[in-house]
């Protein structure tokens, strides 16, 4: 390394012009491991627990017409449909949920007091959070991986 103090640069006299384009809103932090927008049943009267857990927890956001339970990820979409009742399933399969930690997203639930359950997945050394959402439904939350 040398000895030589830093020197700034002449003043070039132009300046800066702000830039006019349309900002581009930031990704969401969620992600949805699906084809397509999803669509799950809800009893009616959770909507206040599924915006906690949805918006609060997940970091989700709320469709703007409030007349439907709506949540977007990044890529899709969770729509709930409200029943008086719940229907019998033959098979439960957890909607798979990307977040940015799943660390991040455990001490969320601790803090919120939610039961969960940590597993271990398919692929090797890689973990999930399996919990059931507000309204019965099975989650399951995995880590995002950066492809590289």
């Amino acid at each position: 390394m040398s000895d030589l103090p830093i020197e700034l640069e002449a003043e070039t006299g132009v300046q800066p012009v702000p830039d006019r384009r349309a900002r581009m809103e930031e990704p969401l932090p969620v992600r949805l491991v699906a084809i397509a927008d999803v669509t799950l049943p809800v009893r009616a009267g959770v909507e206040v627990e599924m915006d906690r857990f949805y918006v609060g927890m997940l970091e989700f956001m709320r469709d703007a017409d409030l007349r439907q339970l709506v949540y977007h990820a990044d890529n899709f979409a969770i729509r709930f449909v409200v029943q008086e009742l719940l229907p019998e399933r033959g098979e439960y399969r957890p909607l798979q949920i990307e977040v940015q930690s799943l660390l991040v997203a455990e001490q969320k639930l601790m803090e919120a007091k939610m039961e969960y359950v940590r597993q271990k997945t398919l692929t090797p050394g890689e973990e999930s959070i399996v919990l059931l959402d507000p309204a019965g439904n099975w989650v399951e939350l995995v880590e995002s991986r950066a492809v590289r």
